[in-house]
């Protein structure tokens, strides 16, 4: 039997915002109810991705930025997880409280997701085929046949060799960076307004890393959509993102024009990662690593979560938390110190 989309399950028109915007989250929080408490994972993150741009979510594992991108495509586990508070609007249309079977018409056709492990994220006993010729028969109503097409031009489109004959392959028989491309056909096969990529170069060497960020960047361009590029390595965001958000213990740390923020972070957090990454211009030197691990997001410390590895922590940062105050435009930073970090640069 064929299977079709229901009329009531289309989203809207793609008509194009007012404000120019195709994705806005604002003031996001994520909580888990884990052994009779509450544990807040997300805590007011914000941000807006425009048509063709990419927006970096930077953080250390446990900073909430995968959490977040769940919530935005609404793929949390709930529960434990719930949403709390905050907005998700896509082309203007709020996505929160929608009623599942209507956030589903979303999902694949106006907002999807590349996941971290591609070898997890496939189904093993489907072929790659099965799996991509899904989206367009429950989507778009095709029938195996011209699905099947359509599979083979997207294949070949994200330059898997001998696409029609590997219709029929399992995950398993492709290697890292095929499977890896395969995720991001299948992400891109309705071709949706925005993308969130999720470490999509994690466990691949850095020539395949490479590859697929030259991919994204190439598919990006072609379809005009916006990118939420999700990830820790700073060398992978370097050459792609337009802005970057810096996450630290489920809060926005600091958010800044990507070219602004590495010449002139304004939170110590930025500054550590940037000191922590080996440069050219600097052979030979030191790495200066950030000292101390990431906290516990169930017992978060008082004032400033970042205080207890920060070099420049006073009394102040144990009193009080931080706000984000603006040091130039599009930059702000969640630190007591942020004017003066940002000026020593």
């Amino acid at each position: 039997m064929e299977l079709t989309k229901e009329p009531d399950a289309v989203p809207p028109p793609r008509d194009a915002p007012e404000d120019g915007h195709l994705l806005e989250v604002d003031d996001l929080h994520v909580e888990f109810r884990v052994r009779g408490r509450d544990v807040q994972a997300v805590n007011g993150l914000s941000y807006t991705l425009a048509e063709g741009e990419t927006v970096a979510i930077l953080g250390e594992s446990g900073s909430g930025k995968s959490v977040a991108a769940q919530a935005v495509m609404g793929i949390l586990d709930t529960p434990p997880a719930r949403v709390t508070q905050g907005s998700v609007r896509l082309r203007g249309e709020e996505l929160l409280g929608l009623p599942e079977r209507r956030r589903r018409a979303f999902r694949g056709d106006r907002i999807s997701m590349i996941f971290q492990d591609a070898l997890s994220a496939l189904n093993p006993v489907f072929t790659v085929g099965d799996q991509i010729t899904e989206m367009y028969r429950v989507h778009r109503g095709l029938r195996r046949k011209p699905a099947r097409d359509k599979a083979v031009e997207l294949m070949e489109r994200v330059r898997i060799p001998s696409a029609r004959q590997r219709l029929g392959d399992y995950p398993h028989q492709f290697s890292g960076g095929m499977r890896q491309r395969i995720m991001i056909a299948m992400a891109l096969a309705l071709e949706p307004d925005v993308l969130i990529a999720d470490e999509p170069t994690t466990a691949l060497d850095v020539t395949v890393q490479a590859q697929i960020m030259r991919l994204l960047a190439e598919l990006q361009d072609e379809l005009r959509m916006g990118l939420v590029l999700i990830t820790h390595d700073l060398g992978v965001v370097a050459g792609v993102a337009d802005r970057i958000v810096v996450m630290y213990a489920g809060s926005v740390a600091e958010q800044a024009p990507a070219r602004e923020l590495y010449a002139r972070p304004a939170h110590p957090y930025t500054a550590g990662l940037l000191a922590s990454v080996p440069r050219l211009d600097q052979r030979g030197g030191p790495l200066v690593p950030i000292k101390g691990a990431p906290p516990d997001p169930a017992a978060l410390p008082p004032g400033c979560p970042f205080r207890p590895r920060c070099p420049r922590a006073e009394a102040v940062c144990a009193a009080e938390r931080p706000p984000l105050v603006t040091v130039g435009p599009g930059h702000a930073a969640a630190c007591h110190f942020a004017e003066e970090v940002h000026g020593a640069r």
